[in-house]
């Protein structure tokens, strides 16, 4: 008999990019009540499973990603963030542009945080992607924590927390403390997703997701893009 489904918040907001959240939905997704069964036959049965993923932001309206609101299709939220009473175990948290730390989006990522705060006691699991541990540094969520995050805005995000005590490992593919799981750039989501994947339902079937979407994965450690951004 398979184990309680895990619940999933996906955190939107406005400018937020697109692949921070769809790549490691990609593997989550295949946790999924629907997918186990085509994908992993007659070993679903033993895997977690994941879902529902519901999909939130600060209103109903669709979501545009990108610095230009044009960068992929808009995402329509199932709930606001203020409408989501139930407690999630994992929440996924993108990054996007730096103003959706509130210059740009008049500070509506507030209620992201907002949220955040009120779903971290019980979640099971944080992971952000990119500069979504700058908004989840915004909670003192990950004050005396390892993180990682978007090597591009890494000196910006560092200066932006000094008074939250966080040890930023410039080089990093993902960084792993507790329960918080946080990737460097866009892509690096995908890969610690499958890492994700493999610590909840094992090697195996992190590698069959894998090979299903013809991807090599990068070790926690292979992050070439530190040197390129003079972080090291």
């Amino acid at each position: 008999m398979s184990s309680p489904s895990l619940s999933v918040a996906v955190c939107l907001y406005p400018n937020l990019t697109a692949l921070d959240y769809q790549g490691p939905i990609e593997f989550l997704a295949a946790l999924s009540a629907k997918a186990k069964p085509f994908i992993f036959k007659e070993q679903a049965d033993a895997l977690p499973t994941l879902g529902p993923f519901v999909y939130l932001s600060h209103t109903l309206e669709p979501v545009a990603p990108g610095f230009s609101g044009e960068a992929g299709p808009r995402m329509t939220p199932d709930k606001t963030y203020g409408e989501a009473k139930e407690q999630f175990d994992i929440l996924l948290v993108p990054g996007g542009e730096p103003g959706a730390l509130g210059r740009r989006t008049g500070g509506r990522v507030v209620e992201l945080t907002d949220f955040l705060v009120r779903q971290l006691p019980g979640a099971k699991y944080v992971l952000t992607v990119c500069t979504g541990s700058w908004i989840l540094a915004r909670t003192g969520a990950l004050d005396g924590k390892r993180a990682t995050g978007n090597k591009f805005m890494f000196k910006t995000m560092l200066a932006d927390t000094a008074s939250h005590n966080i040890d930023w490992v410039a080089r990093a593919r993902w960084v792993v403390d507790g329960k918080f799981w946080t990737s460097s750039g866009v892509t690096a989501g995908m890969d610690m997703a499958n890492a994700f994947v493999a610590q909840l339902a094992g090697e195996p079937a992190a590698k069959t997701i894998q090979m299903g979407l013809e991807m090599r994965a990068k070790d926690q450690d292979n992050d070439e893009f530190a040197a390129v951004h003079g972080l090291v």
